[in-house]
């Protein structure tokens, strides 16, 4: 995707809250009102990966089921593929977050979506390797730079060589 895409979405007391259950961190800072102001932070305030929520808010985000096709992760095998795949799919490869300052309940943000870098590098066990950079800066509605996501994908030109 190379043209930038953008979605707004809000950030609720109830979303960080079961966002931080989902990822089995009991820190009540992200849930617990009175606890979170004795904090630095002063408040309820959201887990460091919580910008990655945005997903749910995005109808066309890969990651997204869609009624009646086949996604990954779908159905009784883990790819919703039927048969081989053509290659190994994309892997996840890395993820770094830049932030200015805590995302909080109340907040509406805007994601905007750009690519990158791409590159490629050779390997012995699945062939050429492509890799992909994507970043994702989330502005608040002042316009003010509030967080920056940055990651990394990888995709094989084919399976990789199990011996």
């Amino acid at each position: 995707m190379s043209e930038s895409k953008k979605v707004t979405f809000p950030v609720e007391a109830s979303h960080i809250m079961m966002f931080a259950r989902a990822i089995g961190d009991t820190n009540p800072a992200y849930h617990d009102a009175e606890a979170a102001k004795m904090t630095t932070a002063g408040g309820i305030v959201a887990p460091p990966t919580f910008a990655q929520a945005v997903a749910q808010f995005a109808p066309e985000h890969p990651t997204r089921p869609k009624p009646g096709e086949k996604w990954f992760g779908s159905g009784a095998t883990p790819s919703g593929i039927d048969g081989d795949p053509p290659a190994s799919g994309g892997l996840h490869a890395e993820q770094h977050f830049e932030y200015r300052r805590p995302l909080r309940p109340g907040d509406v943000l805007t994601a905007t979506y750009r690519d990158g870098e791409s590159w490629e590098k050779q390997s012995r066990r699945a062939g050429r390797l492509e890799f992909t950079e994507r970043f994702v800066d989330y502005h608040d509605p002042d316009g003010e730079l509030v967080c920056r996501a940055r990651s990394v994908t990888v995709t094989t030109e084919r399976p990789v060589d199990q011996g």
